[in-house]
């Protein structure tokens, strides 16, 4: 029966990236990060990643995404997708790995942790968008670690337990040449997502982190919705197409909130806090050993 939900799963994981991918491509009008965050969340998450893809980034109609996307729950889930894309990344490429060197559980979920921190923060965060920052790599580092930081803690508290409880009770899911693995990180990759969205819609509500921003003059005013995209209000206008690696987000400039370097400490300790918290739960139904 597991085997017969892993078929349908993978299959319906198959036709849902297959559409993100055609429809990013044929009617997009983000940036080519955010579009490679949603391609990457949908082969991790299948037709949940798709779903959600539909109901807050997909343009409807020409000329009606910022109507569309407005909405800060919408700008939230979408900010999420930058962070999950990366984290999930490097989670799941250090999960393929260690199991190689025969090492306690412990070993590997912090082995995880660090590889989704790289990846999320110096790789798909600072990295694919220094264009926000004049191209400026360590600034981007600098400007994106307290969003990526908590986010983080966040989505690996999602993660964590599900990949520790179910790599014990289901055999052979560590192999990452066996589906159930796959299996087992897609539902990782889903429980953290759910679990970090309300820290991104703050972050977002608070212009701490940016959310789904239109590519300029990608997509006109939507006729008759009486919307203002939000977008001239946040960006000072460049390129109107997706550029290469230093123009990420097509020369838009998004003006941004900060908060006091004592404010981000203690919301970093108390997202540290919680994952510490979720930790020790999942220790109490699967042990979490570093020998």
């Amino acid at each position: 029966m597991l085997e017969g939900a892993m078929l349908v799963w993978f299959v319906l994981t198959a036709f849902s990236l297959a559409f993100v991918i055609w429809d990013s491509l044929t009617n997009g009008v983000t940036s080519w990060v955010q579009r490679l965050a949603w391609i990457l969340v949908t082969l991790y998450t299948g037709p949940v990643g798709a779903f959600f893809y539909i109901l807050a980034c997909r343009r409807p109609f020409a000329g009606g995404h910022d109507a569309y996307t407005k909405a800060t729950w919408k700008q939230g889930i979408n900010s999420e997708m930058h962070c999950l894309a990366g984290d999930a990344t490097g989670i799941i490429i250090a999960a393929s790995i260690v199991p190689v060197f025969g090492l306690s559980n412990g070993w590997d979920a912090l082995l995880e942790y660090l590889a989704g921190f790289i990846c999320g923060l110096f790789v798909f965060q600072a990295l694919m968008m220094r264009g926000m920052f004049d191209g400026d790599y360590w600034m981007a580092v600098r400007k994106t670690f307290f969003a990526e930081t908590v986010s983080m803690n966040v989505v690996m508290a999602g993660m964590i337990p599900v990949m520790v409880i179910l790599a014990d009770a289901w055999e052979g899911s560590e192999d990452p040449m066996r589906p159930a693995f796959w299996f087992r990180m897609s539902l990782a990759s889903i429980a953290g997502g759910i679990l970090a969205f309300p820290v991104n819609f703050w972050l977002v509500k608070a212009h701490l982190k940016h959310g789904c921003m239109t590519l300029p003059g990608a997509d006109g005013a939507a006729p008759g919705l009486g919307h203002h995209s939000p977008e001239a209000h946040h960006h000072h206008h460049g390129a109107g197409k997706d550029s290469g690696m230093d123009g990420d987000m097509g020369g838009m400039k998004m003006e941004m909130n900060d908060l006091t370097q004592s404010a981000k400490i203690a919301r970093i300790v108390l997202s540290f806090a919680f994952l510490a918290i979720v930790l020790w739960l999942t220790a109490q139904w699967v042990p979490i050993r570093f020998t």
